[in-house]
């Protein structure tokens, strides 16, 4: 099998709540366009956080009252289309001011109850043609 090009890059994640928490990656990052991510950098990596602005990413800041209502889970449905659970205002805003579309939907009891958003579930979509 020939190489595709691609780069892994290991990014060492914190503890957070514990070995019963479900936490990755995508907890503190959802990329929204090829250079454009939502993240919440008090647990990000700052090693991995810096390979990105090196990168040239812009990054939206998600806050900390907004992290816990699930801001920095954002699906890009297209490059800066983005579908976000609803009551996170600031992030929508910054997510705006960076050219973004959003699609909001209310995920109290699927998402905020449930402890997954809309990347977590949503099944593989093709995007990014």
């Amino acid at each position: 099998m020939q190489p595709l090009g691609v780069q892994v890059i290991s990014v060492p994640l914190p503890h957070y709540k514990g070995p019963s928490d479900v936490f990755h990656l995508m907890s503190i990052l959802s990329p929204v366009d090829t250079n454009l991510a939502v993240v919440y950098s008090p647990l990000m990596p700052i090693v991995f956080r810096n390979l990105l602005l090196k990168r040239g990413y812009q990054l939206v800041e998600v806050s900390d009252e907004e992290f816990e209502t699930m801001g920095c889970n954002v699906l890009a449905l297209a490059p800066r289309q983005c579908l976000l659970v609803d009551g996170n205002p600031k992030t929508k805003a910054a997510l705006e001011k960076a050219g973004c579309t959003i699609t909001l939907y209310k995920g109290e009891e699927i998402s905020i109850k449930g402890g997954g958003g809309p990347t977590c579930l949503t099944r593989p979509i093709d995007r990014f043609k």
